[in-house]
């Protein structure tokens, strides 16, 4: 249990206090929560649900196990059958790219992959704290203490719309984060294609096996 999972529970309450609000009163005119709601589309309540609802701990165990695997896949390939003939060399150099491909090309990748599941479950780290400190630092505002005494509908409309503009600004500046990450890593996790060798001579296609 993080901080975040200690206080989502007692922010419950306020968030939609203020979800209701906006959804009544709206957003006072000029505010800076308006171009926040346009861009991530949800009440201050949804969008810490969805934050909540992230965990890195998959994601970190993912990564570990695809680190270890990539160690299995660049090991040497097993050498290829002591076969003679000319279909023999042709098989030798679709074995040796395929073992290329294994050892160099899938290990990479899926080493690649390790690291990116990793950078992925730092983010949602990092988001569950900085939600956390947006709801510690909304539950004792001014604010909040407006909204729990009843205020006029006014002066209610303009706390909610100020808590709910820390909280979703909090958020946006997470998705922000998240953009970066993904463009850095855009094209490095794409599919990884096979190269085929220079085609062969023709051949008989005889392999002389020894026995």
């Amino acid at each position: 249990m993080d901080a975040l999972d200690q206080l989502a529970g007692p922010a419950h309450d306020l968030l939609s206090r203020v979800d209701d609000v906006l959804a009544r009163a709206g957003v006072p005119p000029d505010h800076p929560l308006g171009p926040l709601l346009r861009r991530l589309r949800a009440l201050p309540g949804a969008a810490v649900s969805a934050v909540a609802a992230l965990r890195p701990g998959p994601l970190a165990a993912a990564g570990s196990a695809l680190r270890a695997l990539s160690g299995q896949y660049a090991q040497p390939a097993v050498s290829a059958p002591d076969w003679r003939g000319p279909a023999a060399e042709a098989f030798r150099a679709r074995w040796a790219a395929l073992g290329a491909y294994v050892e160099q090309g899938l290990a990479h990748r899926l080493a690649e992959t390790a690291a990116y599941a990793e950078e992925v479950a730092g983010w949602v780290t990092r988001t569950r704290l900085a939600t956390a400190r947006a709801l510690a630092t909304v539950m004792t505002s001014a604010e909040a203490v407006a909204l729990a005494t009843g205020v006029e509908p006014v002066e209610a409309a303009s706390a909610a719309a100020e808590i709910a503009r820390r909280v979703l600004g909090t958020v946006a500046d997470a998705y922000a984060e998240a953009d970066l990450l993904l463009q850095a890593w855009s094209g490095r996790l794409a599919e990884l294609p096979f190269p085929l060798p220079a085609a062969a001579p023709p051949t008989s296609g005889v392999l002389d096996v020894p026995l």
